[in-house]
């Protein structure tokens, strides 16, 4: 069952007098339950890409299909709700808020939906990824690794059905690279999300179900669903 899919997505920017072609043309059917990689070097077009498959970036031609429904045209109002409940986003910057604490970061999304139960899931995720001694800490206070681990659990309280993660290993060393990979790859499997992950990694890449690679903009192998 394809619960994302992207349909001849031609993305560009202007580049002082020019314009530069970022996607061309891209079309991508992702399966429910997934573990998909895009993969590419530096200025392929991945970023860009996952960007737009998740509603952070618009496409300028082509359309983005979500669960059926064609998000493409959605206004900021009704693309906010599918970026707090049906998606999940992990980077590789973190992006905590500086002034909260580690369960206030997690918390966040789920209180946005006003969601009286907020603390309480936000505190069984930090147990369940080692973080509960961390809990009322600051990020200037975290290791890489200890920050990347919070944004999971942050992208995760909302239960999404789709889990975007942008190079989430890129700014830590292999050990804490190695165990956030592995704690993606847990949660997926145990509640059966969808995982896009962005990667130049070959190590990561083996371990997907598919992966897509992408050079100059353009997929090479793996668009297709076989």
């Amino acid at each position: 069952m394809t619960i994302l899919e992207a349909r001849n997505v031609t993305k560009t920017y202007k580049v002082s007098e020019r314009r530069l072609t970022v996607l061309d043309d891209v079309s991508l059917a992702v399966r429910k339950g997934e573990f998909l990689v895009i993969k590419g070097e530096s200025g392929s077009g991945k970023s860009t890409l996952l960007a737009v498959l998740s509603g952070l970036d618009r496409p300028d031609a082509g359309r983005v299909i979500i669960e059926g429904q064609d998000i493409t045209d959605f206004h900021e109002d009704d693309l906010a709700p599918l970026r707090n409940s049906t998606f999940g986003y992990v980077f590789q910057s973190y992006h905590l808020v500086p002034s909260l604490t580690t369960v206030e970061n997690v918390m966040f999304p789920a209180e946005l939906r006003d969601d009286p139960s907020a603390r309480e899931k936000a505190e069984a995720l930090l147990q369940r990824v080692g973080l509960s001694a961390r809990a009322s800490s600051l990020p200037h206070q975290l290791s890489g690794g200890e920050k990347q681990r919070c944004a999971i659990c942050r992208a995760l309280i909302n239960e999404p059905r789709i889990l975007f993660a942008d190079e989430p290993t890129g700014n830590l060393d292999s050990a804490n690279g190695g165990a956030v990979l592995e704690l993606l790859l847990e949660l997926h499997r145990e509640r059966n999300t969808t995982l896009v992950l962005v990667t130049h990694s070959a190590d990561i890449a083996r371990q997907a179900d598919r992966v897509v690679s992408l050079r100059d903009g353009r997929i090479l192998t793996g668009g297709k669903d076989d």
